[in-house]
């Protein structure tokens, strides 16, 4: 016999107080703390339990009784249920507030070590439509919200149960239908719709998640700061007829598209780095450009997603290297080469380190595209690649950049970079809770003389971080 779901209470009249982590906000409730999504600090509302334990809370917002001053309309009209873009609600002054305190916070209580005076966020300048990359599912029975089943009850038409969108969060298998996506150019919302009414208008089927079977399964959208546009679709079956009729729809509708590619992908996962890539119309990458240099991107390219702002980055980068001209860079974790590429010019040499073998590719390619001729790449684990040999091989770097994934870096890593003993690191990271105990390790050789926090992805929780470190 199963045990019922216990009831959870109804907090009535509650004020938030505070952001929390993951873009929730926070209340106190006598000695327990509850986290609540999609509220604002001085929001005072009624909370539904949704999870309990013995020092904290989980609860969504039943009813807003007053809401903040700090309050916002979102414009997104999938806001609240989509997952995404949380702090839609909160003015984008404040999202930096919250932001520049996180980074304060994860430094000084994990880190617990010396700092200069953390430098004030550097804001994005577009806080819609800043990204050049959008990734869409198809779903042969798209999920909808409960409102809307007890309204309209089951549906049966293909036109009313297909959707293509977004994964639901925490719910892989479950799509959420997406008319207007507000973070990128709208030609991402143009192309979408104009697929999603022809596809079903002319009988195609969308994908199943859970059988892995129907003919459209993805759809990738990527524009670059040189107005070049590529479309990437991707078909779960090899059906030359159908995906003729629709690629050729799309060429004909969308003559903008500079790069018109397909993938067949009829594996139990959506990666399609191992996957041809095929060209339908047009050529296989867009280029965009930073200051003077031009990056090639190809359809696998990793390529930061906010151009505009991820060139406010690497200055930050170059400004903390301090570079004359003749120092021995190494640059780890580089990715397509952008910070190595970025670099070069004022370097002797850059030396770039990526575990993917298709993005040093790509950093070639660009340094080739950019005639520079001072930069040298290495594929493979960072640990691995990383070691007393290769530095002997190379040289003791002058510099090393280091721009790890969110896990931060491998402790024998940050051995290898304290024995190499460079005059100066400069640590760009995407979590500073990862970098704050990587910067602790290094602590007792290194200082910490510059703390820059940059704002890559407005209305998340999201925050880049840049912290430049001497030799003591």
């Amino acid at each position: 016999m199963s045990r019922k779901n216990k009831q959870q209470p109804v907090l009535e009249g509650i004020t938030i107080t505070d952001v929390a982590a993951e873009g929730k906000a926070l209340a106190r409730v006598d000695d327990c703390v509850v986290f609540v999504p999609y509220a604002v600090p001085g929001d005072v509302v009624d909370l539904q339990v949704t999870r309990k334990k013995h020092k904290y809370m989980e609860a969504r917002v039943l009813r807003i009784i007053t809401p903040s001053p700090l309050r916002i309309v979102p414009p997104c009209p999938h806001f609240g249920v989509c997952g995404g873009c949380k702090w839609q609600i909160l003015p984008y002054e404040e999202q930096l507030k919250h932001k520049q305190r996180q980074v304060f916070d994860n430094l000084t209580r994990i880190g617990h070590i010396e700092l200069p005076e953390i430098m004030p966020i550097l804001g994005s300048r577009n806080v819609y439509a800043y990204r050049n990359k959008l990734e869409f599912t198809f779903s042969n029975r798209k999920w909808r919200t409960w409102e809307d089943i007890q309204e309209r009850g089951e549906l049966t038409e293909p036109a009313d149960i297909y959707g293509l969108g977004f994964h639901i969060p925490t719910a892989f298998d479950k799509v959420l239908d997406i008319s207007q996506c507000l973070l990128m150019d709208d030609v991402n919302n143009r192309i979408r719709n104009h697929i999603r009414r022809f596809a079903i208008q002319h009988g195609m089927t969308f994908f199943n998640l859970r059988t892995q079977e129907g003919l459209l399964r993805n759809l990738i959208v990527r524009n670059s700061n040189k107005g070049e546009l590529m479309l990437i679709v991707v078909f779960g079956q090899d059906d030359e007829a159908s995906r003729e009729m629709l690629m050729a729809d799309i060429a004909s509708a969308f003559p903008e598209i500079t790069s018109l590619l397909y993938v067949v992908n009829t594996k139990c996962n959506d990666v399609i780095a191992d996957l041809p890539v095929h060209v339908y119309r047009g050529r296989d990458y867009i280029e965009a450009t930073m200051e003077d240099l031009k990056f090639k991107i190809c359809p696998k390219s990793f390529y930061q997603t906010n151009t505009d702002q991820a060139l406010e980055l690497y200055r930050v980068v170059r400004k903390f290297a301090c570079l004359e001209g003749d120092e021995l860079v190494f640059d780890l974790y580089t990715g397509t080469g952008t910070i190595a590429n970025f670099l070069a010019r004022r370097a002797r040499q850059v030396i770039g380190i990526e575990y993917v073998p298709e993005a040093i590719d790509d950093a070639r390619i660009n340094a080739s595209l950019n005639h520079l001729d001072n930069t040298l790449f290495y594929a493979g684990d960072m640990k691995d690649v990383l070691t007393p040999a290769f530095i002997e091989r190379h040289g003791r770097p002058d510099v090393i950049i280091t721009d790890p994934p969110r896990a931060g870096m491998h402790e024998d890593v940050v051995h290898t970079i304290l024995s190499a003993a460079p005059n100066r690191i400069v640590y760009v990271s995407c979590n500073p809770a990862t970098q704050a105990r990587d910067l602790q390790l290094m602590d007792e050789k290194y200082r910490v003389t510059a703390v820059q926090p940059v704002d890559m992805f407005p209305h998340t929780h999201h925050v880049e971080n840049v912290v430049c470190l001497e030799l003591r």
